[in-house]
């Protein structure tokens, strides 16, 4: 195969990604067809990355006596199609390409990345990661073993080798089918998100993991217009998915979940506010699960003294009939990793069983730390960043109790199917979270839908709170959403069972 320098390969890049697409536009063919869909040797093959080259990089890292370091490659190529007032009249594309170099000391990291991918560029950031410590040089391991993984989103059939004209149909169809649902809807926007992301790890013990990373989600929004007042509201597939994934059932489940939850909106209320049962329903309500309980599991905020759970590992946070698992291994989800950006394998790690708190999530600074093994949850949003622990698919398993007899037990309160713009103090875990979907619950049943209402409470309270669960699980099926941390986002899912937790405030119409 013809190799393609990065001069050139930037510049064709940036002239696709400049480009205003109308939507009959098709983009220039071939321009990244040098792209496979093996993982294996990418590298090396496309930009020359040898091992004696990783090893001479990484022995600069050391040169100042650094514990460890790692090298992250990346090759990403994001692309955009957006639909809006019925016409597809906006395209984008995002190249990233790069190296970031890690020493750490310690608990100290040493950081520098470039975008050239050249012996001497290399070295220099090299040098400046290496300042991080301050004695006799360490060497890098002799060999490099490529690391072996399953793979949790194989890939058939690249993005970049799909057509345009393959991907406005698509977006079309969401847009027609939404309009032809209902007289109401006045405005739609589609939106087509596709990304494949290649990484090369090599660490100075010895590892060499290569990996293809697909990405790919499709979003709507709708307003509706019903006597002079409009409501809003959306949903989204995705995933780790090839483009087989998105039929026109899919398309057709997307238009109508979209037009069902803004039209609901027009009959919602504000409930009454105060203490009261709040029933979480299953699937993406899980959100509330990553960001009250999840991020004060991530290591660092514990070796840190931050979160609330730093003092609690082997004790009780919850009942006996709650675990919470934190899985890199789920096939085609958002968090699916084969391995993190450390170069350990993607695994499942248990951090409540059956009530008592047994794990944090670690990258490798954590692990050594605390003297455990690390759980693969070391992620960085791109080469130009370095890795944090974060979560992968965070999920709390089922119960056994049926839908119905938890909302039954509530009696009266609030049922929450969707949350939005939530804020959250991870030292002390309060949140607070916007509920955009959502009904009341009286009498031990569903009652009117309902909006203008905020939930508000404390991620470990909320956790022992938990008094039913159901059998009714599921994950979150959107792709679009991503966890920030640190300045990073990283793509992260999640998924629950509907619970039922006994009180929790609810911000509502003052009886």
């Amino acid at each position: 195969m013809k190799k393609i320098t990065r001069r050139s390969f930037l510049e064709t890049g940036a002239a696709a990604a400049a480009t205003t697409i109308a939507a009959r536009a098709i983009l220039p063919r071939g321009w990244y067809a040098f792209a496979q869909a093996e993982a294996s040797g990418y590298f090396e093959r496309e930009f020359g990355i040898t091992e004696a080259m990783c090893r001479k990089v990484l022995a600069r890292a050391l040169a100042k006596g650094g514990d460890f370091a790692d090298l992250f490659f990346e090759h990403t190529i994001s692309n955009f199609l957006i639909l809006e007032d019925g016409k597809v009249n906006r395209a984008a594309c995002a190249v990233a390409l790069g190296v970031g170099i890690r020493t750490v000391k310690g608990d100290q990291v040493g950081y520098g990345f470039t975008q050239e991918l050249g012996e001497k560029a290399m070295l220099a950031a090299a040098s400046t990661a290496a300042m991080i410590a301050d004695a006799s040089s360490n060497n890098p391991a002799k060999e490099f073993v490529p690391l072996k993984t399953k793979n949790y989103y194989p890939v058939k059939t690249l993005f970049s080798s799909v057509p345009l004209e393959s991907k406005l149909p698509l977006v079309q169809s969401v847009n027609d089918k939404c309009f032809a649902l209902s007289p109401l809807v006045i405005k739609v926007n589609v939106v087509f998100h596709d990304q494949q992301k290649r990484i090369l790890v090599v660490t100075s013990d010895g590892v060499k993991a290569e990996d293809l990373q697909p990405r790919s989600y499709i979003a709507s929004t709708v307003v509706a217009e019903k006597n002079g007042r409009r409501e809003r509201s959306g949903w989204n597939f995705g995933g780790r998915r090839e483009f087989s994934y998105y039929t026109p059932a899919l398309a057709e489940k997307l238009a109508k979940t979209s037009v069902d939850r803004t039209l609901i909106l027009f009959d919602a209320i504000q409930p009454p506010a105060g203490e009261m049962p709040v029933v979480l329903g299953p699937g993406v309500t899980g959100v509330l699960l990553h960001e009250a309980i999840g991020h004060g599991m991530e290591a660092d905020f514990n070796r840190k003294k931050i979160s609330t759970y730093c003092t609690m590992i082997g004790k009780k946070v919850a009942e006996p009939f709650v675990t919470i698992i934190d899985d890199g291994t789920v096939p085609n989800l958002t968090g699916s990793i084969n391995f993190d950006d450390e170069g350990t394998p993607g695994q499942k790690t248990v951090l409540v069983d059956k009530g008592i708190l047994t794990s944090y999530l670690h990258d490798k600074i954590s692990a050594r730390f605390y003297g455990v093994k690390p759980t693969g949850n070391g992620r960085r949003e791109s080469y130009q960043h370095y890795v944090i622990p974060r979560m992968r698919n965070t999920y709390m398993l089922a119960g056994d109790a049926a839908a119905e007899d938890i909302i039954k037990a509530a009696g009266k309160g609030i049922y929450v199917q969707d949350v939005a713009n939530g804020q959250v103090k991870i030292g002390e875990g309060d949140f607070a979270f916007y509920v955009s979907q959502g009904r009341q619950i009286e009498n031990g049943k569903l009652g009117a839908p309902i909006k203008d209402v905020n939930i508000m409470g404390n991620g470990p309270k909320m956790l022992s709170n938990i008094i039913m669960l159901a059998n009714d699980f599921e994950f979150h099926e959107g792709g679009a959403g991503a966890c920030g941390k640190g300045g990073q986002a990283a793509p992260v899912g999640f998924g629950q069972p509907s619970c039922l937790v006994k009180s929790m405030t609810v911000g509502g119409v003052k009886g």
